[in-house]
């Protein structure tokens, strides 16, 4: 059953509870935005930063790409060392978080702009996941697939 089943489950079950229990229509709605918020993606569970760490899945370069989310109000920027803050856009699909930022000069690969695709979950205080990041040139070396990790900034 995916979040939005188990939401209009959740719904029918929760309208259905306060008929029966005379709970006023006030309580009801209350309880279905508590009930709702309960199987909302890890988004809901995102706010503050993260400190983030991506490592290419494969290749000789192991280096990794060190960088935080910070995320306030839904919103998601992307935040290297010594460079400006980067927006990006945030959608919640089932247990994941899509995340896309870009173009933006490259931290790897200096003097090349780069869009980046990542899909990652929350688990308490934990994301993990994996980045896409696509270089813009012709070369055979136009795509950087990354495991991604990051722990939630004390």
């Amino acid at each position: 059953m995916n979040g939005t089943q188990r939401i209009s489950v959740l719904f029918v079950a929760t309208l259905f509870l306060s008929g029966c229990g005379g709970a006023s229509d006030d309580a009801a709605e209350e309880q279905l935005a508590d009930t709702a918020a309960m199987f909302t993606p890890g988004a809901a569970d995102a706010s503050g930063t993260w400190n983030m760490r991506s490592v290419p899945e494969s290749g000789g370069d192991t280096t990794s790409t060190i960088y935080q989310f910070q995320v306030s109000n839904g919103s998601w920027t992307l935040l290297f060392p010594n460079r400006e803050p980067i927006a990006a856009s945030a959608v919640a699909d089932g247990d994941s978080i899509i995340l896309d930022a870009g173009p933006f000069e490259s931290v790897r690969r200096a003097g090349t702009m780069v869009t980046t695709h990542s899909v990652v979950r929350i688990m308490g205080d934990q994301m993990t996941g994996t980045t896409v990041a696509r270089y813009q040139t012709s070369g055979a070396d136009s795509v950087l697939r990354l495991s991604t990790q990051g722990t939630r900034a004390q």
